[in-house]
């Protein structure tokens, strides 16, 4: 078992194992024992009762939070002509065709999220075994295959984010940030909360959200109580 520092034994020491706090409890006691000097991400594990060997138990999608995730989040966009021109606009920060796509196979992978228009995808399909293991692939299901690139690029930067199911049956998604208010936290831990809910497979029985776990990024998990739906924000 690996061994973990002074400030984290402290941390974990403030968190009742047994019990399972409301989001804005979690919220609130993550910030409060985030043993980092740096402004720690908040994210949220949920454990889901899917197979997601099953084709018709894939739980994968994306959401713009309500308050963003805080993070700087730079964005590329294969895209020519006119649509360069609109990507550059909305504040892309890469953009380009061929020569981007060279770039990205030399490894040369400078930015966060990718957008592509369903033109370019003949050329952008190259890049999967690069980009898809980083969960950075442009995907029409997501939004990031589309002639709207500004809109595109604009949520990404507004705090847009993925999820995604693993093998495990589990979804890890950042929610922002520990220098965020307990409130801000926890209303985008519900709008999250709500989309998962939306999207549970109809072959799914029993349980669907086994348990949910929240923590900073250097922080002890403190589990959620998973039954709590609508009343997000309060204590």
């Amino acid at each position: 078992m690996a061994k973990h520092g002074k400030k984290y034994e402290a941390a974990l020491a403030k968190v009742d194992e047994d019990k399972q706090y409301t989001p804005l409890e979690a919220c609130t006691l993550a910030k409060e024992i985030a043993p980092a000097s740096f402004d720690e991400s908040i994210e949220v594990a949920f454990r889901l009762n899917i197979d997601t060997r099953q084709a018709d138990q894939q739980v994968r999608g994306s959401i713009s939070l309500p308050n963003g995730t805080g993070k700087e989040v730079r964005v590329a966009v294969f895209a020519e002509g006119d649509k360069a021109k609109e990507a550059l606009e909305a504040g892309a920060d890469v953009v380009g065709s061929d020569d981007l796509v060279a770039d990205v196979q030399a490894g040369n992978i400078n930015f966060d999220a990718a957008v592509a228009t369903p033109d370019m995808m003949s050329k952008v399909g190259r890049l999967g075994k690069v980009l898809g293991p980083r969960g950075m692939m442009p995907n029409p299901k997501l939004g990031t295959v589309t002639p709207d690139v500004a809109k595109a690029v604009s949520e990404l930067k507004g705090g847009k984010v993925e999820y995604r199911a693993d093998r495990y049956g589990i979804c890890h998604v950042n929610i922002g940030k520990v220098s965020f208010e307990p409130k801000a936290l926890a209303e985008n831990y519900g709008a999250l909360y709500d989309e998962i809910l939306r999207v549970k497979p109809a072959a799914t029985k029993g349980r669907y959200v086994k348990s949910v776990v929240l923590s900073s990024t250097m922080g002890p998990g403190i589990k959620v109580a998973a039954d709590i739906v609508r009343n997000y924000t309060e204590a």
